[in-house]
């Protein structure tokens, strides 16, 4: 359902995508996006539609990217996410802002919506893990390549491995080269995040933690993954919008 009235613009720029999304201190409306290398004012004024809306709240990796949007918003109220806003998350972290926005709005949905200890794992252009205390407290993360960065760099650097679509592989011994790449890719990934997580809940001595799931791959990787118990397309959008409500 169409939100009638707009409280807020939410933007996410990431590496490849950028998400956008009205929504008002509750909920989120549809979700629209476009590939970030495309974004100039024209693009971004035909996606936002001309609707109205009193604050945008943004979340960027990619500061070209933002520097766009910023002046095509120079006449409104512009929250950029990071650890100075009121994130309804603590956090327990040396150098605060170098965690990247996006995390941060992961986190503070993730606290939001499941409670505390969680672990969200962002599967984008990188996967990263970032992690909330029992305490409700941001304590840190693992960064690694993505899925697609690291199939894709097999194909580049290679002369003779093709790219590859990727999904679910029909047997983990593959009977052609695409086959045993996929393979490759998909259960080895899933290995990845299993290791990782089972390290985290380790040292964050909580085994029991919730885990998180979002991001483009996060549907494909979690289905044999019974370490991960849900997966939520848009929780950095919702992480924005929590964000925008909580800074009013």
């Amino acid at each position: 359902m169409p939100l009638k009235k707009a409280d807020f613009l939410l933007i996410d720029i990431s590496n490849s995508f950028t998400k956008m999304a009205f929504s008002t201190g509750k909920r989120i409306g549809g979700v629209s996006r476009i590939a970030t290398r495309l974004l100039t004012p024209r693009s971004f004024a035909k996606a936002s539609a001309g609707r109205a809306f009193d604050a945008v709240v943004l979340s960027s990796v990619v500061p070209e990217a933002e520097r766009v949007l910023l002046k095509a918003l120079s006449k409104k109220r512009v929250l950029r996410v990071g650890p100075k806003l009121n994130l309804g998350v603590g956090i327990d972290y040396p150098r605060p802002r170098s965690i990247g926005a996006d995390r941060l709005a992961n986190a503070a949905s993730a606290l939001a919506l499941y409670g505390a200890p969680v672990i969200v794992v962002d599967f984008g252009t990188a996967v990263t893990f970032d992690i909330i205390s029992a305490q409700g407290r941001y304590v840190g993360g693992v960064i690694a390549p993505g899925l697609e960065v690291m199939t894709d760099y097999m194909y580049q650097r290679t002369a003779l491995l093709p790219k590859i679509n990727l999904l679910e592989p029909v047997r983990a011994i593959g009977k052609s080269t695409r086959g045993a790449m996929l393979a490759g890719a998909v259960h080895g990934y899933r290995g990845l995040v299993k290791q990782i997580l089972a390290e985290i809940k380790r040292e964050l001595r909580a085994p029991s933690a919730e885990v998180v799931a979002t991001g483009g791959y996060a549907k494909l990787i979690a289905a044999k993954l019974p370490e991960i118990g849900r997966i939520h397309p848009h929780l950095t959008l919702e992480g924005l919008r929590i964000i925008g409500a909580l800074n009013r």
